[in-house]
């Protein structure tokens, strides 16, 4: 230890100014603050599915504790996990995937990072949806990648125009994300709009990453993936995971599914970084898709209910206008007609009317004009934010 009292300046590495958060995170801080000082607070700003998980998925876990899951395992993930996961996507997918294509991963977010650590070199370009989950841009730019945003436009129910990604795509290229349904504006892609896209990339050698990490709670029809369109099987790359389907937000288990080279690749990343995924998690996740499926059912369809409650109160509320989602449990409201730029009228509600809400421009660019309101809460405390809301905008507006 220094006894000279020397503070030396913290030299981080020129990289570290290209990375982003998550704001969803920092908000929840603010609002938690407030709550010591004793306000009382709506939490709508974090994405997390408020039910507890499955009975049995807890079950299946304290039993591979009891049974001796707390060891090192393969860093591409347990066997036995592995099998079921290309169990899973081959059946819902509709293509034949193996266990050597699946990579087992703490959480989502991985497959995001390590894909982009693999596959995108200084100056590559990399298309990504804007309003978007924040991640993708920061990871982007961390690796010294350009990032292009596709504009997601509200005249569209917020779902990608392929003309204008057409319009993106250059001999730079090298990775297109895909969102669906979509973080923040619960759009879903249409299997005319994927076909289509999958038909513009054509024989390019242009990867995708397909975030399908809501595909369960889609509430209407069935999701469709660029992973089961003809030829472009070994370009494509598909996330997915635990949290959102199965409530297992903080069990951090996620997947990625890949052609095998690229999956040995991706392997090597989690070797470096988190050696392996625990154990007796693994083992619950097995049961999640082997165990009953009802409760992910209950669950997709009440975002469905409280998605509609939300903004049935919101439309009625001068200044505020709102579509229905068509998955996932976000709301993306329209508030041009208040006046407001999106950061301060969070703000502003949170300190005011002690709602946590997260601005659009958390989302990229092209989120400005709008909040993201979470509805992973009872009808009953969103009826209050409703009630909160509505207050607020009578005595402000």
């Amino acid at each position: 230890m220094s006894t000279t009292g020397l503070q030396h300046e913290l030299l981080l590495a020129r990289r570290m100014g290209h990375l982003g958060t998550e704001t969803a995170f920092e908000v929840l801080s603010r609002a938690k603050a407030l709550e010591r000082q004793g306000r009382k607070v709506v939490h709508l700003e974090i994405g997390e599915p408020d039910f507890d998980t499955p009975p049995n998925i807890v079950d299946a876990a304290v039993t591979a504790l009891r049974g001796g899951w707390t060891h090192y395992g393969p860093s591409a993930g347990q066997p036995e996990l592995r099998l079921e996961i290309a169990r899973y996507v081959s059946r819902t997918r509709g293509v034949e995937v193996t266990p050597e294509e699946v990579v087992v991963v703490p959480g989502g977010k991985p497959i995001i990072f390590f894909s982009m650590l693999a596959l995108i070199d200084e100056g590559d370009e990399v298309i990504y949806p804007n309003p978007g989950f924040p991640i993708y841009e920061s990871m982007i730019e961390y690796v010294g990648g350009k990032a292009i945003p596709v504009r997601l436009r509200e005249e569209r129910n917020f779902a990608m125009d392929v003309d204008d990604l057409a319009s993106l795509i250059t001999d730079r290229t090298k990775l297109i994300i895909l969102n669906s349904p979509q973080n923040p504006t619960g759009s879903v892609l249409s299997r005319r709009d994927i076909e289509r896209t999958a038909a513009l990339i054509g024989d390019r050698n242009i990867m995708v990453l397909s975030d399908e990490i809501y595909s369960r709670l889609q509430f209407e029809g069935e999701p469709f993936s660029i992973l089961s369109v003809p030829r472009m099987r070994e370009r494509t790359i598909l996330l997915d995971g635990f949290s959102k389907t199965y409530a297992m937000t903080g069990w951090r288990i996620g997947y990625g599914v890949m052609r095998s080279d690229l999956a040995a690749h991706i392997t090597r990343l989690m070797t470096n970084s988190n050696s392996c995924t625990a154990s007796f998690t693994q083992m619950a996740a097995v049961e999640a898709l082997r165990g009953d499926q009802s409760a992910v059912e209950r669950m997709r369809s009440e975002f469905e209910r409280r998605s509609r409650t939300f903004v049935e109160g919101l439309n009625r509320i001068p200044g505020f206008s709102c579509l229905m989602p068509h998955g996932a449990f976000y709301v993306f409201a329209n508030i041009t007609g208040t006046g407001w730029k999106s950061k301060p009228l969070a703000d502003t509600l949170l300190d005011q009317a002690g709602v946590a809400a997260l601005s659009g421009t958390s989302f990229g660019q092209y989120g400005e004009g709008y909040l993201r309101f979470s509805v992973a809460n009872s009808i009953e405390v969103l009826r209050e934010a409703l009630d909160r809301i509505g207050r607020w905008a009578r005595e402000n507006l």
